[in-house]
């Protein structure tokens, strides 16, 4: 079974840092391309980090810059590093398959003074 727990999240004030965690299980993890979603309450979830099995990344315009994605092989776990936080960051951010349409409960991120 496909499991996805993402860690990592809370609540920063603006301009701060967080770093997202996705620990992945039940599927052969270096061979799937990744992706980080974030979703806000009435909303699409918006792709906002992707990263291939060949570790080539993509990102939403609003994040390039800021918010580097990395996987870790080993260890089975994808990351999503967060800086320079805005409150239009605020959301709660899944890690996902995309070839396999699964992704995790979430981590909630808020971003606020």
């Amino acid at each position: 079974q496909v499991q996805l727990v993402e860690s990592g999240g809370g609540l920063v004030q603006p301009g701060g840092s967080l770093r997202l965690s996705c620990a992945a299980s039940g599927f052969p993890f270096s061979q799937y391309g990744l992706r980080w979603y974030r979703q806000t309450p009435g909303e699409a979830r918006v792709q906002v980090a992707t990263m291939s099995l060949f570790g080539s990344t993509d990102y939403i315009e609003a994040v390039k810059g800021r918010f580097p994605i990395s996987r870790d092989n080993a260890k089975n776990t994808l990351y999503l590093q967060m800086n320079s936080l805005k409150p239009e960051d605020t959301g709660v951010y899944y890690c996902g398959v995309p070839a396999l349409e699964q992704w995790g409960q979430g981590t909630q991120v808020t971003v606020s003074s």
